[in-house]
């Protein structure tokens, strides 16, 4: 493996040109080369990146200067283009979630481990600064034990925003709607922050959107290991759209994030009210901001160089995919679930 990996963007939808700067951020990493079969998103990409493009993912993959490839396209396809790129020797760096389903993801797994690559999933939002100073107050326990926490991903996306894909709010290619789409970042988060979620309860429904199969709103409640209990509201039906949140209320005080500013208050009697500094964030989207891409990006190509295990991993990534089902089967069979990483 060269000091330099080089790194090729399977799928060019809107996504593709985040993953292509944060990789040429990096100095111990190239991009490549670019695979799409759309034949406008090769030309634009072209242009802007001024590498070599493929239509046809065979000749993509079998490029044997290539080390890693970063699967951006629809979620239900990453199992059998990520086959593919594995068992062509290269890496692979998937854009969330790993797959549509728990089953899918351990699949994909299995077959890295087979064909020796390593496997990396982008949870970006994890490596912001912001983040990483509400997880530093609860690991200090600067508020005290949790007890309640609320989670809420209020967007908005249009009509055309669905009716214009042949994939988004569909099943096969999606997985699900606003819960697994939209929402699945901040799950992720709920999860990593405050540990395992062992039981939830849920409803969903398509209330503003015609024609798509999936659900544009659902609300959950949870419980964690730890015994706090949480709530979670999610839905692209939201306008004006609002900045995702995550709120923590210990027993000596309370942790928020709201976009991307954190902040941190205290009882009178349990310390000082304070604030965290923080550029903050007007947009619901600012969360895809490219520092946050290239930190996980140089965290991936630092493990593929030293051959270590990436931290966001495959098996780490299942976590928020689990609660994710369990949602979408609370809301189906109208009982509590627990959320399952392993076979029956």
């Amino acid at each position: 493996m060269s000091e330099k990996i080089r790194i090729g963007i399977a799928g060019l939808g809107n996504i593709a040109a985040t993953h292509a700067r944060a990789i040429q951020a990096l100095p111990n990493a190239e991009l490549h080369s670019a695979f799409s079969r759309s034949d406008e998103n090769r030309s634009q990409f072209r242009n802007e990146f001024e590498v070599p493009d493929f239509s046809d993912v065979h000749e993509f993959l079998t490029q044997p200067e290539l080390d890693a490839v970063a699967i951006c396209t629809p979620t239900g396809t990453h199992l059998e283009l990520g086959r593919l790129a594995a068992k062509a020797g290269k890496h692979l760096i998937i854009e969330k979630p790993i797959e549509i389903t728990v089953e899918r993801g351990r699949e994909l797994i299995q077959i890295c481990g087979e064909s020796d690559v390593q496997l990396a999933v982008i949870y970006q939002n994890r490596f912001s600064d912001e983040v990483l100073k509400m997880k530093e107050a609860l690991d200090s326990g600067k508020i005290g034990k949790p007890v309640l926490i609320r989670g809420a991903v209020k967007w908005y996306r249009d009509q055309n925003y669905y009716s214009g894909s042949a994939w988004r709010g569909t099943f096969k290619l999606d997985g699900g709607g606003a819960v697994i789409n939209q929402s699945i970042h901040t799950i992720d988060l709920i999860q990593w922050l405050f540990g395992d979620v062992i039981s939830v309860s849920a409803f969903n429904a398509t209330l503003t959107h015609k024609g798509i199969e999936a659900e544009d709103n659902a609300v959950a409640v949870f419980k964690f290991k730890s015994g706090a209990l949480g709530v979670f509201e999610a839905s692209t039906s939201v306008s004006p759209a609002q900045p995702r949140s995550i709120e923590i209320n210990g027993e000596r005080g309370t942790a928020k994030l709201i976009g991307d500013q954190f902040s941190l208050s205290y009882t009178k009697d349990s310390g000082p009210t304070a604030a965290a500094e923080s550029a903050g964030a007007d947009s619901p989207l600012a969360s895809l901001a490219q520092e946050n891409h290239r930190r996980q990006y140089a965290q991936i190509v630092n493990a593929i160089i030293m051959g270590d295990e990436p931290i966001v991993n495959g098996h780490d990534s299942l976590k928020s995919l689990a609660i994710v089902e369990a949602i979408y089967k609370s809301a189906k069979e109208k009982r509590v679930v627990i959320p399952v990483l392993t076979k029956d």
